[in-house]
């Protein structure tokens, strides 16, 4: 017999933790009102790159998304094909679910072949106020102890002026 313990505690991440699966994480305007200042109403394209270190079957990426902002490609009416119009996709893993939640963005690969992917998705931004988020984390969903944490800078989102 044998026992595998683990335990987690909410202190804040400083620098990215790699177990398995390094992340990079940018962010770019697609809309911005004011050059360098994020405002309600502009839209900025989230570019996620991961690296793995081996073959793995069910991986999962949870990347977290201010209060009030929507994640572009639902279909749904405010929705626009031309601000998606540059996304990419690439590597060797594809997505066979993506979950475009109010609090995150969560995409399920089936199987993620050592070596590197990316792909990107569009966010507008509709509330404004300072944003503290956790860190966006890859994990391998039945091998806890396989998984990718960076951590994200504030965000400031400033009132749209008329």
């Amino acid at each position: 017999p044998w026992a595998f313990i683990t335990a987690r505690a909410a202190i804040p991440l400083k620098a990215p933790l790699s177990t398995g699966y390094a992340i990079k994480r940018t962010i770019t305007p697609v809309s911005q009102a004011k050059p360098g200042q994020w405002q309600s109403g502009d839209v900025m394209r989230v570019h996620i790159e991961v690296t793995a270190q081996s073959d793995m079957s069910w991986v999962a990426i949870n990347d977290p998304v201010p209060a009030g902002a929507q994640i572009l490609g639902s279909g749904l009416g405010g929705d626009s094909a031309l601000l998606r119009r540059g996304e990419r996709r690439d590597g060797k893993a594809w997505p066979v679910f993506e979950e475009r939640r109010p609090d995150a963005y969560h995409a399920y690969y089936r199987f993620v072949p050592k070596g590197t992917f990316s792909f990107d998705y569009t966010l507008r931004l509709n509330s404004s106020g300072d944003f503290n988020l956790p860190p966006t984390r890859v994990e391998a969903m039945y091998v806890p102890e396989m998984f990718g944490e960076v951590p994200l800078a504030p965000l400031h989102v400033a009132s749209a002026q008329p």
